[in-house]
């Protein structure tokens, strides 16, 4: 079994308004991930995500293809991980 990450990511570009919350909450909930998404007031969109590396990856890859969502830039730091974190959240 693949050792557990929590990753933070901030992406850039066409990312508000375009569905990236929902689109970011039902790909990491299908892949079995936990973590939030959130619209920062910049025009960014914040994503904590803890799982599997390569799931992880495997989130970032869709969303990167999504159809309406156009990313420029992707930031990206290690966290220490949630222990009791249940699931995957959109945050408001």
């Amino acid at each position: 079994m693949e050792e557990k990450k929590r990753l933070r990511f901030r992406f850039t570009g066409m990312v508000q308004g375009v569905g990236f919350r929902y689109t970011a909450y039902h790909l990491a909930s299908s892949l079995g991930l936990t973590g939030w998404v959130y619209n920062d007031w910049d025009g960014s969109v914040l994503m904590e995500a803890q799982g599997a590396a390569a799931t992880i990856s495997r989130l970032i890859e869709r969303l990167c293809s999504s159809t309406f969502i156009h990313i420029d830039g992707i930031e990206k730091k290690e966290l220490p991980l949630e222990k009791q974190e249940p699931c995957f959240s959109i945050r408001y």
